[in-house]
């Protein structure tokens, strides 16, 4: 029954945002929403100048009618078990739904800034980082009002944080959302790795923690990805934009707390956090030796460009990294 209601949510989220492309990318070109491409990455991406963003509404429509549709039949078809759910599963759930649409707000405003102003410049940094904290401090807060307070550590056990809980989300949330941004900057990247990451959430949802609401969110962001990588995998014919970058940083946080097991992000989600060091890394390095590089570009994906991978073999290298990280994942999880 799990199985079943998580094959509608994913097969719709699928379905729907790939024949969305269809719209949406022609309507996103007459409205001459175009990347622009800054002087600082790599000079062959000058070629992609003027590539339609804010494309991530293409699978933020599909994941959430996937969650809709699937639950709905999972309540009209099986009302025993949708009863069954506890109320902390069901506020996981819904908090999480709410925490991926604010997230893609915010990524929305910033699209929308950059898009009118023609430039990469949106949102500043304090203005879209002091959002993120709001939106995850409210994430935070609704999980701990409902009794969720416990961190799980595989092999070691489960602690319950009491008020330290709110802290921690808010941490993990905020530093996971602008991880997933920095990695969606080549083709298909971060739909690629969102994919699969999602897929461990999926799995560990139905056969670990028998968590059937969760089983379909994650189902169904593994639908949306996949429909989007149809339009956005190299060539891409359109970008997600921070639009759906954002709302996927929200996504991989609420499927990790959705089934209380937020540590294992640290091995499922290594690339965003590969992603991340780099820039930090480069940047402290900068720093420290006046002007020195410890990578030829950052973030990561970058410095594997400059030494002349293309973006499919970077994608499929990533790609491999995420598997072995979510089988790290799976490991603990089932046995720990």
């Amino acid at each position: 029954m799990i199985a079943i209601t998580s094959i509608i949510a994913a097969m719709t989220a699928f379905l729907v945002t790939a024949v969305s492309g269809r719209i949406v990318i022609p309507y996103l070109r007459k409205l001459k929403f175009g990347q622009t491409i800054l002087d600082i990455g790599p000079r062959w991406h000058k070629s992609k100048q003027g590539t339609p963003t804010m494309g991530g509404v293409m699978f933020i429509i599909g994941i959430v009618l996937g969650i809709t549709v699937a639950m709905t039949t999972y309540a009209l078809g099986w009302r025993e078990i949708y009863s069954g759910e506890t109320s902390l599963s069901k506020v996981r759930l819904f908090a999480g739904i709410s925490l991926c649409i604010l997230s893609g707000v915010i990524g929305f405003i910033d699209d929308y800034l950059k898009v009118v102003k023609k430039q990469n410049i949106g949102l500043t940094a304090p203005q879209k980082f002091g959002m993120q904290i709001l939106v995850a401090l409210g994430f935070a807060v609704t999980l701990y009002m409902a009794g969720d307070t416990k961190l799980f550590l595989p092999f070691i056990g489960t602690f319950d944080l009491g008020v330290w809980y709110i802290p921690i989300v808010v941490l993990f949330v905020a530093g996971f959302n602008n991880a997933v941004n920095l990695t969606d900057g080549l083709d298909g990247l971060a739909s690629t790795v969102t994919t699969i990451v999602a897929l461990l959430f999926m799995v560990l949802s139905g056969v670990v923690c028998n968590n059937a609401t969760m089983s379909l969110f994650s189902s169904a962001v593994a639908g949306g990805c996949l429909g989007f990588l149809i339009w956005n995998f190299y060539p891409a014919k359109v970008f997600m934009g921070d639009t759906g970058s954002l709302f996927l940083g929200g996504a991989v946080c609420a499927m990790a707390f959705g089934i209380g097991q937020p540590v294992l992000l640290i091995f499922a989600g290594f690339v965003y956090l590969m992603e991340t060091a780099s820039v930090m890394l480069q940047v402290g390095y900068f720093k420290l030796t006046h002007g020195k590089r410890l990578f030829k570009m950052a973030p990561i994906h970058h410095h594997f460009e400059m030494c002349g991978k293309n973006e499919i073999a970077i994608n499929r290298l990533f790609g491999i990294i995420t598997v072995i990280g979510c089988g790290i994942a799976f490991v603990l999880s089932y046995f720990g």
